[in-house]
């Protein structure tokens, strides 16, 4: 009886020492809890570095963030502006044994347009994009194989078969828009974010009309963009989802341009299935807002 309960304890222990040793990886925004996730399945715990609901525009760090990150053996990050409060954080553990995983840095990165932004900058926001998420997750999956090689190849399987998925959107997208003449499409978007999914489809981006993310225009700001748009021949307007976008009813009137709402894609809860959802959503949107124009250029 004694060696039985022996056993069983035996087998507990090695089965928490089991939980205990897997690596924690931490996230700083909700696609790369998504990416991390689709490689990883449940060889790694991951861990976000922020609570959900919170604004990665303007969060300052709080202490509870530091605690978490102390927690955390790897931590992928954005690194090119969008989760600057993630940084501070990582500055401020000051811990040489932390991995730091920088998601884009294989990606080609576009410059970032818009009132608010400076020189040199580029836009963050390659989340968005169908070729980008796919190389981050390559590359997510190949840091991810040098810091647990036992599970390498676990890792970039894992990698191929979620890029499929991907790759598959885009296909089905292509195959909508094969007879579809969109030469010529112009844009503008409220917010600097779409960059990466609209150059895939051959789709200019002609004006960022939000002066800050979140922000809207003055008054005078207003008028300038109604009349940009007026001038530049704009054919729609894509605004961010669930964002206090008053304004657009206001541009709609005065310039008759049709409004289409994206998903950023950072907000709401940490899921698996997020960026794979609300990726095929902005597909599908940017596939009707390029049928839609294509129909009002040939009745002209």
């Amino acid at each position: 009886m004694f060696k039985k309960r022996f056993l069983i304890f035996l087998l507990i222990f090695c089965s928490s020492l089991s939980y205990a040793q897997k690596l924690v990886v931490g996230i700083t925004l909700q696609p790369y809890f998504s990416y991390v996730k689709a490689v990883v399945g449940d060889k790694v715990e991951v861990l976000p570095l922020v609570d959900e609901g919170f604004n990665p525009h303007n969060y300052q760090p709080q202490a509870n963030d530091l605690r978490r990150l102390n927690e955390m053996d790897v931590i992928v990050i954005n690194g090119i502006g969008h989760d600057d409060f993630a940084l501070k954080v990582i500055k401020a553990a000051d811990r040489s044994d932390l991995i730091i995983v920088k998601a884009n840095k294989d990606v080609p990165l576009l410059p970032a347009m818009g009132q608010s932004v400076g020189n040199g900058v580029v836009n963050p926001h390659t989340f968005v994009g169908v070729a980008t998420t796919i190389q981050k997750v390559y590359t997510i999956a190949n840091e991810m194989a040098k810091i647990d090689p036992d599970n390498a190849i676990y890792y970039r399987k894992n990698a191929r078969a979620y890029a499929l998925k991907f790759r598959k959107m885009k296909h089905q997208a292509m195959l909508e828009l094969s007879d579809i003449n969109t030469a010529g499409m112009k844009v503008a978007t409220t917010h600097n974010a779409y960059g990466y999914i609209l150059q895939e489809f051959g789709v200019e981006v002609s004006a960022v009309i939000e002066p800050a993310h979140g922000v809207e225009p003055s008054a005078s700001q207003l008028q300038e963009t109604i009349e940009k748009i007026k001038t530049s021949g704009i054919d729609v307007l894509f605004y961010e989802l669930n964002m206090p976008n008053r304004y657009v009813d206001t541009i709609e009137k005065e310039t008759g341009i049709k409004l289409y709402r994206f998903s950023h894609m950072t907000h709401g809860a940490y899921t698996t299935e997020k960026v794979e959802v609300e990726m095929q959503q902005n597909i599908d949107t940017l596939v009707e807002a390029m049928k839609f124009t294509a129909a009002q250029k040939e009745g002209k």
